[in-house]
Protein backbone atom coordinates (compact mmCIF):
# COMPACT_ATOMS: atom_id res chain seq x y z
CA UNK A 1 0.00 0.00 0.00
CA UNK A 2 2.80 2.44 0.90
CA UNK A 3 4.11 2.12 -2.67
CA UNK A 4 0.70 2.95 -4.19
CA UNK A 5 0.81 6.42 -2.68
CA UNK A 6 4.27 7.93 -2.27
CA UNK A 7 5.03 10.96 -0.09
CA UNK A 8 8.32 12.82 -0.37
CA UNK A 9 9.47 15.99 1.42
CA UNK A 10 12.39 18.07 0.17
CA UNK A 11 13.20 21.73 0.87
CA UNK A 12 9.78 22.46 2.43
CA UNK A 13 7.90 21.02 -0.55
CA UNK A 14 5.86 17.86 -0.03
CA UNK A 15 5.13 15.76 -3.10
CA UNK A 16 2.23 13.28 -3.07
CA UNK A 17 2.46 10.80 -5.95
CA UNK A 18 -0.39 8.50 -7.02
CA UNK A 19 1.69 5.50 -7.94
CA UNK A 20 -0.35 2.86 -9.75
CA UNK A 21 0.64 3.60 -13.35
CA UNK A 22 -0.43 0.09 -14.43
CA UNK A 23 -4.00 1.11 -13.44
CA UNK A 24 -3.74 4.74 -14.64
CA UNK A 25 -3.23 5.65 -10.97
CA UNK A 26 -6.80 4.67 -10.06
CA UNK A 27 -7.29 5.09 -6.34
CA UNK A 28 -8.23 2.31 -3.94
CA UNK A 29 -10.12 3.15 -0.76
CA UNK A 30 -6.91 2.46 1.16
CA UNK A 31 -5.12 5.05 -0.97
CA UNK A 32 -7.78 7.65 -0.13
CA UNK A 33 -7.26 6.96 3.56
CA UNK A 34 -3.49 7.17 3.18
CA UNK A 35 -3.98 10.53 1.46
CA UNK A 36 -5.95 11.68 4.51
CA UNK A 37 -3.12 10.50 6.80
CA UNK A 38 -0.49 12.35 4.75
CA UNK A 39 -2.57 15.54 4.82
CA UNK A 40 -2.92 15.24 8.59
CA UNK A 41 0.82 14.69 9.02
CA UNK A 42 1.68 17.61 6.76
CA UNK A 43 -0.82 19.88 8.50
CA UNK A 44 1.05 19.35 11.75
CA UNK A 45 4.54 19.66 10.25
CA UNK A 46 5.60 23.31 10.16
CA UNK A 47 8.38 22.51 7.70
CA UNK A 48 5.83 21.74 4.95
CA UNK A 49 5.13 24.95 3.04
CA UNK A 50 3.59 23.62 -0.20
CA UNK A 51 2.14 20.30 -1.36
CA UNK A 52 2.37 19.08 -4.96
CA UNK A 53 -0.04 16.32 -5.98
CA UNK A 54 0.76 14.39 -9.13
CA UNK A 55 0.56 11.00 -10.80
CA UNK A 56 3.32 8.55 -11.62
CA UNK A 57 4.02 8.54 -15.34
CA UNK A 58 2.59 10.65 -18.12
CA UNK A 59 -0.61 8.69 -18.80
CA UNK A 60 -2.67 9.75 -15.79
CA UNK A 61 -2.89 12.06 -12.81
CA UNK A 62 -5.52 9.73 -11.36
CA UNK A 63 -8.29 7.97 -13.25
CA UNK A 64 -10.81 8.01 -10.41
CA UNK A 65 -11.66 5.30 -7.93
CA UNK A 66 -10.67 1.76 -8.86
CA UNK A 67 -13.93 0.27 -10.16
CA UNK A 68 -13.29 -3.03 -8.38
CA UNK A 69 -13.81 -1.22 -5.07
CA UNK A 70 -17.52 -1.02 -5.87
CA UNK A 71 -18.06 -4.75 -6.36
CA UNK A 72 -19.15 -5.22 -2.73
CA UNK A 73 -21.62 -2.33 -2.78
CA UNK A 74 -25.13 -3.62 -2.08
CA UNK A 75 -26.67 -1.45 0.67
CA UNK A 76 -27.53 2.16 1.32
CA UNK A 77 -24.77 2.26 3.95
CA UNK A 78 -22.14 1.28 1.38
CA UNK A 79 -23.13 4.19 -0.88
CA UNK A 80 -23.54 6.79 1.86
CA UNK A 81 -20.35 5.76 3.66
CA UNK A 82 -18.35 5.99 0.43
CA UNK A 83 -19.58 9.49 -0.39
CA UNK A 84 -19.06 10.56 3.24
CA UNK A 85 -15.51 9.22 3.10
CA UNK A 86 -14.84 11.14 -0.09
CA UNK A 87 -16.30 14.37 1.32
CA UNK A 88 -14.24 14.05 4.51
CA UNK A 89 -10.96 13.55 2.65
CA UNK A 90 -11.61 16.14 -0.06
CA UNK A 91 -12.68 18.70 2.53
CA UNK A 92 -9.43 18.15 4.45
CA UNK A 93 -7.49 18.75 1.24
CA UNK A 94 -9.45 21.86 0.30
CA UNK A 95 -9.25 23.34 3.81
CA UNK A 96 -5.60 22.51 4.46
CA UNK A 97 -3.51 25.44 5.67
CA UNK A 98 -0.88 24.38 3.11
CA UNK A 99 -1.06 25.72 -0.46
CA UNK A 100 -1.59 22.84 -2.89
CA UNK A 101 -0.63 22.43 -6.55
CA UNK A 102 -2.03 19.71 -8.81
CA UNK A 103 0.46 18.81 -11.56
CA UNK A 104 -1.68 17.00 -14.12
CA UNK A 105 -0.57 14.80 -16.99
CA UNK A 106 -2.91 12.48 -18.86
CA UNK A 107 -6.28 11.44 -17.46
CA UNK A 108 -7.64 13.41 -14.52
CA UNK A 109 -11.09 11.91 -14.16
CA UNK A 110 -13.68 10.97 -11.56
CA UNK A 111 -12.10 10.95 -8.12
CA UNK A 112 -8.88 12.26 -9.63
CA UNK A 113 -10.73 15.29 -11.01
CA UNK A 114 -12.36 15.77 -7.60
CA UNK A 115 -8.92 15.81 -5.95
CA UNK A 116 -7.54 18.26 -8.51
CA UNK A 117 -10.59 20.48 -8.02
CA UNK A 118 -9.73 20.80 -4.32
CA UNK A 119 -6.20 22.02 -5.02
CA UNK A 120 -5.42 25.73 -4.97
CA UNK A 121 -3.63 25.70 -8.32
CA UNK A 122 -3.63 23.34 -11.28
CA UNK A 123 -1.06 23.11 -14.05
CA UNK A 124 -1.07 20.54 -16.82
CA UNK A 125 0.98 18.82 -19.48
CA UNK A 126 -0.26 19.13 -23.04
CA UNK A 127 -1.88 15.68 -22.80
CA UNK A 128 -3.92 16.51 -19.68
CA UNK A 129 -7.61 15.63 -19.90
CA UNK A 130 -10.14 16.55 -17.19
CA UNK A 131 -13.67 15.30 -16.66
CA UNK A 132 -16.35 13.38 -14.84
CA UNK A 133 -17.49 10.72 -17.35
CA UNK A 134 -19.75 9.01 -14.80
CA UNK A 135 -22.71 9.03 -17.19
CA UNK A 136 -20.94 6.64 -19.56
CA UNK A 137 -19.09 4.51 -17.02
CA UNK A 138 -20.79 3.80 -13.68
CA UNK A 139 -24.04 5.71 -13.80
CA UNK A 140 -23.47 7.14 -10.32
CA UNK A 141 -23.58 10.77 -9.18
CA UNK A 142 -21.52 13.24 -7.16
CA UNK A 143 -22.08 14.58 -3.68
CA UNK A 144 -23.46 18.10 -3.28
CA UNK A 145 -20.01 19.28 -2.20
CA UNK A 146 -18.41 17.96 -5.37
CA UNK A 147 -21.12 19.44 -7.59
CA UNK A 148 -20.64 22.80 -5.86
CA UNK A 149 -16.85 22.59 -6.21
CA UNK A 150 -17.08 21.85 -9.93
CA UNK A 151 -19.67 24.57 -10.46
CA UNK A 152 -17.45 27.15 -8.76
CA UNK A 153 -14.57 26.17 -11.08
CA UNK A 154 -16.39 25.64 -14.36
CA UNK A 155 -19.84 27.21 -14.04
CA UNK A 156 -23.19 25.42 -13.95
CA UNK A 157 -23.64 25.18 -17.71
CA UNK A 158 -20.26 23.58 -18.37
CA UNK A 159 -20.67 21.08 -15.51
CA UNK A 160 -23.95 19.97 -17.06
CA UNK A 161 -22.40 19.79 -20.51
CA UNK A 162 -19.38 17.64 -19.58
CA UNK A 163 -21.44 15.25 -17.45
CA UNK A 164 -24.32 15.02 -19.94
CA UNK A 165 -21.89 14.25 -22.79
CA UNK A 166 -19.21 12.37 -20.86
CA UNK A 167 -16.50 14.27 -22.74
CA UNK A 168 -13.12 15.22 -21.30
CA UNK A 169 -11.77 18.78 -21.35
CA UNK A 170 -8.43 18.90 -23.20
CA UNK A 171 -5.50 20.90 -21.86
CA UNK A 172 -5.82 23.94 -24.13
CA UNK A 173 -9.51 24.34 -23.39
CA UNK A 174 -8.83 23.83 -19.67
CA UNK A 175 -6.30 26.65 -19.84
CA UNK A 176 -8.67 28.91 -21.75
CA UNK A 177 -11.42 28.53 -19.14
CA UNK A 178 -9.07 28.95 -16.17
CA UNK A 179 -9.16 25.35 -14.98
CA UNK A 180 -5.41 25.12 -15.65
CA UNK A 181 -3.21 28.13 -15.01
CA UNK A 182 -0.45 26.83 -17.32
CA UNK A 183 0.08 24.15 -19.96
CA UNK A 184 3.54 22.59 -20.26
CA UNK A 185 4.83 20.64 -23.25
CA UNK A 186 5.43 17.30 -21.51
CA UNK A 187 5.63 15.40 -18.22
CA UNK A 188 9.22 16.40 -17.44
CA UNK A 189 8.50 20.09 -18.01
CA UNK A 190 5.35 19.77 -15.89
CA UNK A 191 7.22 18.37 -12.91
CA UNK A 192 9.97 20.96 -13.21
CA UNK A 193 7.46 23.80 -13.39
CA UNK A 194 5.56 22.41 -10.37
CA UNK A 195 8.75 22.71 -8.35
CA UNK A 196 9.37 26.25 -9.57
CA UNK A 197 5.79 27.26 -8.78
CA UNK A 198 6.06 25.74 -5.30
CA UNK A 199 9.13 27.85 -4.57
CA UNK A 200 7.36 30.96 -5.84
CA UNK A 201 4.38 30.28 -3.56
CA UNK A 202 6.72 29.73 -0.59
CA UNK A 203 8.16 33.22 -1.15
CA UNK A 204 4.75 34.85 -0.56
CA UNK A 205 3.45 36.08 2.82
CA UNK A 206 2.05 32.94 4.51
CA UNK A 207 -0.74 34.70 6.38
CA UNK A 208 -1.97 36.29 3.15
CA UNK A 209 -2.16 32.86 1.56
CA UNK A 210 -3.90 31.33 4.57
CA UNK A 211 -6.47 34.12 4.80
CA UNK A 212 -7.18 33.89 1.08
CA UNK A 213 -7.63 30.10 1.22
CA UNK A 214 -9.95 30.31 4.20
CA UNK A 215 -12.01 33.15 2.75
CA UNK A 216 -12.56 31.38 -0.56
CA UNK A 217 -13.40 28.10 1.21
CA UNK A 218 -16.05 29.91 3.24
CA UNK A 219 -17.53 31.45 0.10
CA UNK A 220 -17.64 28.10 -1.69
CA UNK A 221 -19.12 26.28 1.29
CA UNK A 222 -21.78 28.96 1.73
CA UNK A 223 -22.90 28.06 -1.81
CA UNK A 224 -23.14 24.31 -1.03
CA UNK A 225 -26.66 23.02 -0.28
CA UNK A 226 -27.36 20.35 2.32
CA UNK A 227 -26.54 16.87 1.07
CA UNK A 228 -29.52 15.02 -0.41
CA UNK A 229 -28.99 11.32 0.29
CA UNK A 230 -31.92 10.42 -1.94
CA UNK A 231 -29.95 11.41 -5.04
CA UNK A 232 -26.96 9.28 -4.01
CA UNK A 233 -29.12 6.25 -3.23
CA UNK A 234 -31.13 6.64 -6.43
CA UNK A 235 -27.91 6.09 -8.39
CA UNK A 236 -25.81 3.76 -6.25
CA UNK A 237 -28.64 1.32 -5.51
CA UNK A 238 -29.86 1.19 -9.10
CA UNK A 239 -29.61 -1.67 -11.59
CA UNK A 240 -27.78 0.77 -13.85
CA UNK A 241 -24.96 1.24 -11.34
CA UNK A 242 -24.42 -2.53 -11.17
CA UNK A 243 -24.62 -2.74 -14.96
CA UNK A 244 -22.14 0.11 -15.39
CA UNK A 245 -19.63 -1.49 -13.04
CA UNK A 246 -19.94 -4.93 -14.67
CA UNK A 247 -19.73 -3.46 -18.17
CA UNK A 248 -16.59 -1.50 -17.26
CA UNK A 249 -14.88 -4.57 -15.83
CA UNK A 250 -15.98 -6.65 -18.85
CA UNK A 251 -14.81 -3.90 -21.24
CA UNK A 252 -18.16 -3.60 -22.96
CA UNK A 253 -20.72 -0.85 -23.49
CA UNK A 254 -23.30 -0.66 -20.66
CA UNK A 255 -26.98 -1.19 -21.42
CA UNK A 256 -28.70 1.59 -19.49
CA UNK A 257 -32.34 1.11 -18.48
CA UNK A 258 -32.89 4.03 -16.12
CA UNK A 259 -33.77 1.67 -13.27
Amino acid sequence: MSQDLVYELHDNVGRIIFNRPQARNALTLAMYERLAEILHEAENDSSVKVLILTGAGEKAFAAGTDISEFKSFSTAEHALNYEAQMDRILDSLERSRIPTIAAIAGACTGGGAAIASCCDMRIGARNARFGMPIGRTLGNCLSMSNYARLASLLGLARVKEIIFTGRLIEAEEAHAIGLLSEVLPDYAALQHRAGELARLVISQAPLTLRATKEALCRIRQAMTPVEDHKLILMCYLSRDFREGMEAFLDKRTPNWTGT
